[in-house]
């Protein structure tokens, strides 16, 4: 019997061994939404203020599948350079893992980025934007939804352009955002 539970128990560490050890995105944000260096909001889909806009089925449809926004921005500055190269690597690995799908990558003039989702390209969950920029730092964006559809993200962002919100609610991390 002892022989049995001592296997039992060296298996048990050795599956427990085996799995990842790679931080999630959620965790990410958790540990570092108190981390001085780091901007962190959390927002309701609400705040977009769509239900003033006229807007076509599709991008109604797509609104409406939001739930919210986690935000969570670096900003660099000549104290912190060394604690930002790693925290881009970290966020850059994790963003690697198999879980995510890429939808496209963004290169322009502020920096280079990309845009990721989690679940099938029917039912999409969540949405990671994540961009960085060598003199700014970098921002990390989770769209929360419920079954999101990957051809309606356009259609999202024409939606949020007819709006008129100009990034209220969303304090520092709109002006890091802006600028």
């Amino acid at each position: 019997m002892k022989h049995f539970i001592k296997s039992v128990l060296v298996a048990g560490v050795l599956l427990l061994a085996s799995c990842s050890s790679q931080q999630s995105l959620q965790e990410y944000y958790v540990d570092n939404s108190e981390n001085p260096n780091f901007i962190s909001i959390d927002v309701p889909a609400s705040i977009l203020k769509m239900d003033a806009v006229d807007l076509n089925p599709t991008q109604k449809e797509a609104v409406e599948s939001l739930r919210k926004f986690n935000l969570l921005a670096f900003r660099k500055n000549s104290d912190n350079a060394a604690e930002f190269e790693m925290e881009r690597k970290k966020v850059r690995e994790i963003l690697k893992g198999n879980d995510f799908v890429e939808l496209m990558k963004i290169n322009s003039k502020y920096g280079k980025g990309v845009i990721k989702y989690l679940g099938d390209e029917e039912a999409i969950d969540e949405v990671i934007i994540y961009g960085d920029s060598d003199d700014k730092g970098f921002a990390l964006v989770r769209v929360l939804g419920k079954d999101m559809n990957p051809a309606h993200i356009m259609q999202l962002m024409q939606a949020i352009q007819k709006s008129d919100y100009k990034g209220e609610g969303l304090g520092e991390i709109g002006d890091f955002l802006k600028g």
